[in-house]
């Protein structure tokens, strides 16, 4: 079945639950029950985006496609020449998409992820008259650090705190095998300053127990060069599970009085109820 043909589906399905969340009064649920249907409807949500952004992804590979296809065909390109780059611009496409598609985000704000504002760094604001222009351009309206684990990704739509090093703690709806980390961050094209020395540059990430113990995952790198959103693999194989990650702030690239982070995406496997490791099955 096409990911569009279950939209209608979906849709209906988190209406459903909808209702039924505002008409909790009268059903005679429990708070237990209740808070299972709250997590049910915002994993709909995340099937929905996903199912819906699969289709956005199809639509601009074929375009592409169509592009270069285009491109070569005014050039004179021979034709098996011109196959050979289609396949090439294509399997370039699959591998850049590979991650995205594959590798769920159990940080998202939709599904349950949460900030544990008592162990994260606080919010930066602007307040000095220097740079109170940047107002102008929303890049500091003092959002929470709650900003880095929706989908929405924006000139200003971030989460800030001071000086080039600080920390944000998230709490998961389920405990996972960590596998990998993504970070996102605006282009140099689309910041209003036209630069991104606020963008993160060096940071750690810890998976962090119930008692505050942390376990390293690995030390990497955001470059403001590549991609704006950057998949990190975990560095060493954990022998349990976790619901905590933090993740380190080392330095940033070269902004002295703040960072921005815009989204941060955690990877992994789902604890299977058995307590062996199961894979998470993709929709």
């Amino acid at each position: 079945m096409a990911a569009s043909d279950s939209l209608p589906s979906l849709v209906e399905s988190s209406n459903f639950l909808s209702v039924a969340l505002s008409q909790h009064d009268e059903s005679g649920l429990s708070e237990a029950e209740l808070e299972s249907l709250r997590k049910a409807q915002g994993w709909l949500e995340q099937m929905r985006q996903l199912k819906e952004t699969k289709d956005q992804v199809s639509a601009v590979k074929r375009n592409i496609l169509q592009a270069v296809t285009l491109a070569l065909e005014e050039h004179g390109v021979q034709e098996e020449k011109r196959e050979e780059i289609l396949q090439f611009t294509r399997t370039a496409m699959e591998k850049v998409l590979e991650n995205y598609h594959r590798m769920p985000d159990w940080a998202m704000g939709s599904i349950g992820g949460t900030i544990d504002n008592q162990r994260t760094s606080k919010t930066y604001f602007v307040r000095d008259e220097k740079t109170w222009w940047l107002s102008t351009f929303d890049i500091f309206p003092g959002k929470g650090p709650a900003t880095i684990l929706q989908h929405r990704i924006a000139p200003g739509n971030c989460w800030a705190f001071q000086g080039s090093q600080g920390h944000v703690v998230i709490r998961l709806p389920v405990e996972i095998w960590p596998t990998a980390l993504t970070v996102w961050h605006i282009s140099k094209a689309t910041s209003p300053s036209g630069e991104v020395s606020d963008a993160p540059k060096e940071f750690v990430v810890f998976a962090v127990d119930e008692a505050g113990a942390e376990t390293l995952l690995g030390t990497f790198m955001y470059d403001v060069n590549k991609m704006i959103a950057q998949t990190f693999h975990v560095q060493k194989q954990l022998p349990r599970t976790f619901r905590y990650i933090k993740i380190q702030v080392e330095s940033n690239w070269g902004n002295p009085e703040y960072t921005c982070v815009y989204r941060v995406q955690v990877h992994g496997k789902r604890a299977g109820h058995d307590g062996d490791r199961q894979a998470l099955q993709v929709i």
